[in-house]
């Protein structure tokens, strides 16, 4: 671990301290000297100079991501020490085949984003697309203007990144083998499920979620692929590539907003560190165009659309007190639920010393 890393750790650290001091408070206490810390921890990585935002959003998210500059803490993960693949292949159907090589390497159908989390950012950016946000989606793989399908040299096949709308499209798998073109190529069309025998329902991702039995097996909710499917893969569990980051720059930037905001509301600096995350990835589409304006609500906002499938949502949402909100399948505003419980393995095990483990409230 580099001395930045402990600095970006204790950013966060001392960003979250009025929740851990607190955890079931109804007003977070954000006091300025914690705010003065998270500030100055910030500084020192940002004047370190060793990190820089990368243009290609998605590239602090490929196989090789060891290098990649934006990433100052990360989970290192290699396919010859059997690294896990869970991030890449956990939303994706059971029908999406991301290698040619592995006729086996699939998802699984697990999470998808609610349709709240899709609605934030479609609302930011109506009446356009949210794609056009270049954090939103990578279009790997062409999407049919008509049914025929298409020949898609091996080499060349990888599927899409980002939110995943809609009808999908891959390798088309029978009977255990992917089919080919007449010159060899993959052949890539409209995927249906076939691996659930259900032959005539296509793979489409919808925006609803649907968590009633006979929904959980199918596509309902859009997915993410956010990070790179291992090419060494063989089952789509395995040989994990990627790095999973911890810590990056893009965090940084953003922290030191929000300490900013918290401490005086001085507007202009926090709004300008925003600004520069946004204005960083250049590397296909035009850069997200700069706000105006920067509030609490907004900077949360932003939190999401910079940092969704990172593991930072939870603990976003309880310091912005957005955790006790309604949303999908979601109606509980018991603050006691902010923590989870202490397993009670854990407990039975410090039985000999009373008192040193006690369950957690309301648990």
């Amino acid at each position: 671990m580099s001395k930045p890393a402990v600095w970006a750790l204790l950013a966060r650290l001392y960003l979250n301290s009025a929740v851990y001091r607190d955890v079931y408070a109804a007003q977070f206490n954000f006091t300025a000297a914690d705010m003065d810390k998270v500030i100055e921890y910030c500084d020192k990585v940002i004047a370190s100079g060793q990190f820089q935002l990368a243009a290609e959003y998605f590239s602090i998210f490929d196989d090789n991501n060891l290098t990649n500059k934006e990433i100052i803490f990360a989970v290192d993960q290699r396919a010859d020490l059997n690294g896990h693949n869970r991030m890449a292949y956990f939303s994706l159907s059971g029908d999406q085949f991301p290698l040619p090589a592995y006729t086996g390497a699939n998802g699984t159908d697990g999470p998808g984003i609610t349709p709240d989390f899709y609605q934030s950012w479609a609302t930011a950016y109506a009446p356009a697309d949210p794609a056009v946000d270049p954090r939103f989606y990578k279009e790997n793989l062409t999407i049919h203007s008509n049914a025929a399908d298409t020949c898609v040299p091996a080499a060349n096949f990888r599927i899409n990144r980002g939110i995943l709308r809609g009808q999908q499209y891959g390798l088309i798998r029978r009977n255990g083998v992917f089919l080919k073109c007449a010159n060899g190529d993959m052949k890539v069309g409209p995927l249906f499920h076939d691996t659930r025998n259900r032959p005539t329902l296509p793979v489409i991702f919808t925006e609803q979620i649907d968590f009633t039995v006979a929904g959980s097996n199918y596509p309902t909710g859009y997915r993410v692929e956010k990070y790179e499917f291992s090419q060494k893969s063989v089952s789509g569990r395995n040989f994990g590539e990627a790095n999973i980051v911890i810590v990056r720059l893009a965090d940084i930037y953003l922290m030191r907003a929000e300490a900013i905001l918290r401490k005086n509301g001085s507007t202009a600096s926090a709004l300008a560190d925003l600004n520069l995350v946004r204005a960083a990835r250049t590397a296909r589409l035009p850069a997200p165009p700069a706000l105006s304006s920067i509030s609490l609500d907004i900077l949360y906002r932003e939190r999401g659309f910079e940092f969704y499938w990172e593991m930072l949502r939870r603990s976003d949402m309880i310091r912005f007190n957005k955790y006790e909100d309604t949303w999908t399948e979601k109606t509980d505003a018991n603050k006691q639920k902010r923590v989870f419980p202490i397993p009670q393995t854990a407990i039975d095990a410090a039985s000999n010393l009373p008192g040193y483990l006690v369950q957690n409230p309301g648990y």
